[in-house]
C-alpha cells in the first residue's frame, strides 16, 4: 500500500499505515476519551479489518472508520455493540481539508482487504495488557492472566455475595465473560461458567456490579477484553498454568471484614456454622 510509516493524524488519535497493519496511537489529551487514552496504541492487523468508509463527520470534519472483523478484535467481542460513536475505537474524526488525503488512505487499504470476509476463527488484535483491576459498586476486580479475583466491599457487596466470601475464577472454569456497560441500567461484569447462575448480577457471586463512577467504561471494558482473550486462547486441552501465591491482606482490612461479618451474623443473615468458617478463612490471610 503507502509507502511504510505513513501516518495520517486526526482529532484524538494518529494512524500509521504500515504494510500488513495499521497502528493507531491515542492521544492523552483532556478531550480525549478515556477510553482511547487508557488503550494508548493498538495495532491493528490488516486481516482483522472487514472494510473502510469516510463519510462526513459533524462541524466540518470527516470520519475514516475501519470496520473490525468480527471475532478479531477481543475488545469489539466484550463491548459488543454498547459503545457510543465517539468512544469506537476504530473512528479517526479528522478536519475536513484532509478528505482528499482520508481518501486515498481509505482506498489503499481497501484494495488490500478481504472481499466478504467470513468471522475470524481467532482474536488477531492484541488483548489489553495485564494485570488489570477496576472498582465495582460492590467490590473490586483483579485480574493477573491466569486468575480473576472479586473482593467484595461491606458497603455495597449483597448478603449473598458477603455469604459466598471472595470469590477466585482460574481462566480454566470460564467459558465467556458477560460485560454490559456502566452508562445503562443493571450495568455489571459477568464472568460466565458451565452453570448458570442467579439472573441478578447483585446476587451472583460470579458478578460485579457498576454504579455512578464504579466499573468506567475506560476501566472495565478492558478488563472484560482481557479476560475473552484468555479465556479464548486457553481453548479445550490447554496445559494449565500455576496460579500465583497470593498476597497477605492488610490486618486492618482484615479486621473490618471480621467486624461487618459479625454484624451479618447479629442480623441473622448468616448462621453460626457460615460465620465460623468465614471467620477462619478470613483469619487465614493473615
Amino acid at each position: 500500500m503507502s509507502r511504510m510509516g505513513d501516518v495520517l493524524a486526526g482529532f484524538h488519535a494518529a494512524w500509521e499505515f504500515e504494510s500488513d497493519s495499521v497502528l493507531i496511537r491515542y492521544e492523552r489529551g483532556i478531550r480525549t476519551p478515556k477510553l482511547f487514552q487508557g488503550l494508548g496504541e493498538r495495532r491493528i492487523p490488516l486481516e482483522a479489518i472487514a472494510g473502510v468508509t469516510l463519510t462526513p463527520g459533524k462541524r466540518g470534519t470527516v470520519v475514516l472508520h475501519a470496520e473490525p472483523r468480527p471475532g478479531a478484535d477481543p475488545l469489539m467481542e466484550a463491548a459488543a455493540g454498547q459503545l457510543k460513536e465517539g468512544c469506537d475505537p476504530y473512528r479517526l474524526v479528522l478536519p475536513a481539508d484532509k478528505e482528499t488525503l482520508a481518501e486515498y488512505y481509505a482506498d489503499e487499504l481497501r484494495a488490500l482487504l478481504k472481499e466478504d470476509a467470513e468471522p475470524a476463527e481467532r482474536f488477531l488484535v492484541a488483548a489489553p495488557e495485564v494485570p488489570l483491576q477496576f472498582k465495582a459498586y460492590d467490590g473490586k476486580a483483579s485480574f493477573d492472566g491466569r486468575t480473576v479475583n472479586f473482593r467484595w466491599f461491606w458497603t455495597g457487596a449483597s448478603s449473598a455475595k458477603w455469604k459466598a466470601g471472595d470469590q477466585s475464577f482460574p481462566v480454566s472454569e470460564l467459558t465467556g465473560v458477560e460485560w454490559r456497560s456502566p452508562e445503562v441500567f443493571e450495568g455489571h461484569l459477568r464472568l460466565l461458567r458451565g452453570e448458570s447462575g442467579p439472573a441478578q448480577a447483585d446476587q451472583d457471586p460470579a458478578a460485579v456490579v457498576f454504579g455512578l463512577g464504579y466499573g468506567p467504561v475506560h476501566e472495565s471494558l478492558p478488563f472484560a477484553a482481557a479476560v475473552l482473550a484468555a479465556v479464548r486462547q486457553r481453548g479445550p486441552g490447554a496445559a494449565a498454568v500455576p496460579a500465583a501465591t497470593a498476597p497477605r491482606r492488610d490486618p486492618a482490612d482484615i479486621a473490618e471484614r471480621i467486624r461487618h461479618l459479625g454484624e451479618l451474623h447479629q442480623a441473622g443473615l448468616v448462621t453460626d456454622e457460615e460465620f465460623s468458617v468465614k471467620k477462619a478463612e478470613l483469619l487465614a490471610e493473615l
